[in-house]
This record gives C-alpha cells, structure tokens and sequence, in this order.
C-alpha cells in the first residue's frame, strides 16, 4: 500500500492514480449489439467531513481526500469484479491500497479476451469531491450488467464500488438506475484508519463491507458516494 495521495488514483496516468477528473478514458471491448444499450455513467461523491466526520482526511495541496479514478466493466452472470466474501484479485488489492488501475485492467482485459466481459472503462481520479467522475459504457443482451470500483483517499485499502448492476429488467433497458455506493475494505491490509502505515495482510482476508467506524452514523451504513446510469 504505497499511498500516493495525488490519490490512490490520481498522480500520473499509469503509475497512479489519474489527474483530472471527470474525462473518459475507455477501452472498448466485445459488447456493443443492435440490441444493447448506451449508459452514461456517473459517479457522485458524498464522502465528506460533515458526512463522515471521524478522522476525516485533512486537505492539503497534494494530498487529502479524494477518489482514485473509476475502473469496472460490463459483463454477465459468470464474472464478478468483487463481492463479499471473496478473496481480492492482485488487481483490486492494487487498487484498493495505491489507486492504480494496473493490474485491475489487465486483469479485465482478460476477461475480455476469455469472452467473460464486455467493455472495460475508466475515468481519471476525483481530486475535488464537489465533482463527478462520468464514463460511457456499452451493454448488449451478452453482457448486461456493470460493475465498477474506485479508491477511497487516502485509506489502507478501502474502496467504494457497485457489483452486478443489471440494466436490463423484464426484458427491457432501463431508462435510469440509481444506487447508493458503500465503502469496502478489500481484505489486502489491517490498517484501521484513514492514514494508517502500511500493515499487509497475508493470507488475504475476505473482500467485505467496510463496518469500520469512519462509514457507520448511529450503527447504520452511510453512502460514500451516489451512482447514476442514465441511457443514453
């Protein structure tokens, strides 16, 4: 867990976290049919101080609390990103502690390849969480679902993310879907608090809900962030 904190997720492009915020950078892959679907993707912060107080990041010029850039992809029912209960891919880990996208994407991109996803899509990293992080993404009939994850800043490898968000119901594209983004703990470090030094877990725990008392008000989980897929 190398905290960048230009973000975990927002330094250079391929060595970090990305740097501006809410531009497009996507790779397509096998999905876009004449009877699939164009989404706009969008991913709204609410991870703040008067939301979640408890030891709240301090902002700084290069530093402070932010989102690394969004990674996920489109798939069917035989693929998971991540989910509780599961071990974290070398991958998500990756992400979770540093805001890299590497191997996050090459591990997608195999999946890709494998026939098991679709597209796979990315955004640069929320330096300014009064922003939005928008993507485009493409579903067909073979690949009707989108996941997709995001590193909360700085953080020993917490993340925020949705898992098999299926855009098709009763045998129709949706018009628009929104849901509530919780924060996740990826199982790869012990640390218990935002800055925490690095404690790497191994054998890796189990991918879980973050129940940390930084995400919970009155015992009950509070959304980092708010997604929207809206066709397009």
């Amino acid at each position: 867990m190398i905290r960048t904190l230009v973000i975990a997720l927002g330094l250079a492009l391929a060595t970090g976290c990305r740097s501006a915020s809410d531009d497009l950078a996507q790779s397509p892959g096998s999905s876009g049919s004449a009877s699939g679907a164009a989404y706009e993707l969008t991913l709204t912060p609410m991870w703040t101080a008067a939301s979640h107080p408890l030891d709240y990041p301090k902002v700084g010029l290069l530093s402070g609390p932010h989102f690394s850039g969004l990674i996920g992809a489109t798939h069917g029912s035989d693929f998971a990103l991540f989910g509780a209960g599961r071990a974290p891919t070398p991958g998500l880990e990756r992400l979770s502690e540093e805001g890299k996208h590497s191997p996050l994407d090459a591990e997608l991109r195999a999946m890709t390849a494998a026939g098991r996803a679709g597209m796979l899509f990315e955004s640069d990293a929320i330096k300014d969480l009064g922003r939005s992080a928008t993507a485009r993404v493409q579903v067909d009939d073979r690949f009707p679902m989108v996941s997709v994850v995001a590193m909360i800043a700085p953080s020993p490898d917490w993340f925020a993310g949705v898992a098999n968000v299926d855009l098709k119901e009763g045998g129709q594209w949706v018009a628009e879907k929104m849901l509530e983004v919780f924060a996740w703990d990826s199982g790869g470090d012990d640390g218990t608090t935002y800055e925490a030094a690095d404690a790497d877990t191994n054998p890796k725990k189990p991918t879980m809900m973050n129940d940390a008392p930084h995400f919970l008000r009155s015992g009950a989980r509070v959304p980092v962030a708010r997604l929207t897929l809206k066709r397009m």
